[in-house]
C-alpha cells in the first residue's frame, strides 16, 4: 500500500492512503483520508468531473451539504457540480474513504445519473440497506488495503447488475476529457450520427448534466488545478479557453462558489493531486469510438 506523506497546505494536514494496485474496475479511483490534526472543520469542496461517495469511519459523522440546503452524514454521494457544497465537521472525524467514480462507472453502481446533477444525496437511498453493511465492513476491516478491496467488491457487484451507458455516451465524454472541455457539441453530434436533441437528452440521463454543462465542468476543472498550481488568472484563462479573464472569473464563481483568488489556495485543491494523480485532467473514461465510426482526433 502506498501510504503519502501528510500534505501541507499552510497549518492543515492531511494523511492520504492510496491503494497498492491499480483497480479492477476502470473509471473508478479510491483514497484514504485521515484528518488527525483536527484541522478541517468546514472545509468548501470544489467540483471535479466525477461522482464521489463518501463513507465516514470516524468516531462522529461529518456533514456534507450543498447551496440547496440538502444536508447528508456518513455515506454520501456527491453527483457532478454541487452548488457550493461543503463539508462540516470534518474536525471530529478522523478517518473517511472516498471514492470517485466516472459518470459511466456511477450510472451502473449508483443505479442514477440525471437525479445526481448537481446534487448531494444519501447512498441508503440508492443502496437501501447494502449502503450501512458496505459501511460496517469498512469500519470492522483492519487495513486500508482490506478497506479498498471491500469497496471495490461492493462495486463490482453493482457493476454487473447495473445499468448499461449508450457507447455515443461513453464516446462524447471521452471527447470531452481528451479535449479538456474544449470541445464543440455539434462537432459531436456529428461524429455519432445522433440528432443534437436525441444527445442532449441520452446524456443528461446518463450522465446527469447536459454535454454543454459537463464541458465547461471539465474546462474549470483543469483550470482550477492550473490555479493552484501558481499559474496567473490571465494565462489560464488564454490558455484553458476562456473568452477572457472575466469569462474564467464568472465560470469559477458559477461552479465554485468562491473566486479564482480563493481557488487557488483552496486546500481541497492543495491535496487532490496526490489523492487523485490520474483524474487531473478529469473523471477517466475509455474514448472508444461508437460502433460504425471512426474517431477523429480532438484539436
Amino acid at each position: 500500500m502506498r501510504s503519502a506523506e501528510p500534505v501541507r497546505t499552510g497549518a492543515p494536514r492531511w494523511e492520504i492512503t492510496l491503494p497498492s494496485r491499480p483497480g479492477r474496475l476502470p473509471g473508478v479511483a479510491m483514497a484514504g483520508f485521515g484528518d488527525r490534526a483536527n484541522e478541517f472543520p468546514d472545509l468548501a469542496l470544489v467540483p471535479h468531473p466525477a461522482v464521489t461517495v463518501l463513507f465516514d469511519l470516524g468516531d462522529q459523522p461529518f456533514v456534507v451539504e450543498d447551496g440547496c440546503g440538502s444536508q447528508q452524514r456518513e455515506r454520501v454521494v456527491a453527483g457532478l457540480a454541487p452548488k457550493r457544497a461543503r463539508g462540516r465537521g470534518l474536525a471530529r472525524s478522523s478517518e473517511c474513504l472516498q471514492l470517485r467514480l466516472s459518470p459511466m462507472v456511477a450510472h451502473a453502481v449508483l443505479g442514477a445519473s440525471s437525479e445526481l446533477g448537481g446534487t448531494v444525496v444519501a447512498l441508503d437511498d440508492l443502496w437501501g440497506r447494502e449502503a450501512v453493511r458496505t459501511q460496517e465492513r469498512l469500519r470492522a476491516a483492519r487495513s486500508w488495503e482490506d478497506r479498498f478491496a471491500i469497496a471495490e467488491a461492493a462495486l463490482a457487484r453493482r457493476a454487473d447488475a447495473g445499468r448499461a451507458v449508450d457507447p455515443e455516451v461513453i464516446f462524447s465524454w471521452g471527447q470531452m476529457v481528451a479535449g479538456r472541455g474544449r470541445v464543440r457539441i455539434d462537432r459531436l453530434v456529428t461524429e455519432i450520427g445522433w440528432s443534437r436533441k436525441r444527445l442532449w437528452s441520452r446524456f443528461r440521463a446518463q450522465v446527469g448534466l447536459t454535454p454543454k454543462r459537463a464541458a465547461q465542468l471539465i474546462r474549470f476543472h483543469h483550470a482550477a488545478h492550473r490555479l493552484a498550481a501558481g499559474h496567473s488568472a490571465a494565462l489560464v484563462a488564454a490558455e484553458s479557453g476562456y473568452a477572457d479573464q472575466s469569462h474564467l472569473h464568472r465560470d469559477v464563481v458559477a461552479f465554485a462558489g468562491m473566486t479564482p483568488t480563493a481557488v487557488a489556495v483552496s486546500p481541497f485543491l492543495a491535496v487532490d493531486d496526490v489523492a487523485w494523480p490520474d483524474q487531473r485532467r478529469g473523471a477517466p473514461t475509455p474514448a472508444t469510438p461508437p460502433p460504425g465510426r471512426s474517431r477523429r482526433p480532438v484539436t
